[in-house]
C-alpha cells in the first residue's frame, strides 16, 4: 500500500505528493499532473526530487516539511 501526503497544489491542478510505499519502506516524491495538462504521473527519489530544479514551490514544501522534524533547540 503506499500513503501520501500532498507537499504542494499548484494554480493549474498539478500536484506533488510525498509517497511511502509500505511495504518496501520506499519514500519518494509523486508528481500528478492536471486533467487539463494531460500529463503522466511521475516518480522521483527524493534526491534526485531536490536536485531537479530545486527551487520551486513543490520543493521549498517538501524542505519545509522535513524542517519540522527538527525541533527548535534541539540538538544530539
Amino acid at each position: 500500500m503506499i500513503g501520501t501526503r500532498e507537499l504542494y497544489a499548484s494554480a493549474n491542478g498539478d500536484r506533488w505528493l510525498l509517497a511511502r510505499d509500505s511495504s518496501s519502506g520506499r519514500v519518494f516524491v509523486r508528481h500528478e499532473p492536471s486533467v487539463a495538462s494531460g500529463g503522466q504521473r511521475a516518480e522521483f527519489e527524493i534526491g534526485d526530487f531536490l536536485v531537479r530544479g530545486g527551487q520551486g514551490p513543490e520543493h521549498q514544501a517538501l524542505l519545509r516539511l522535513i524542517g519540522t522534524l527538527v525541533e527548535d533547540g534541539a540538538s544530539n
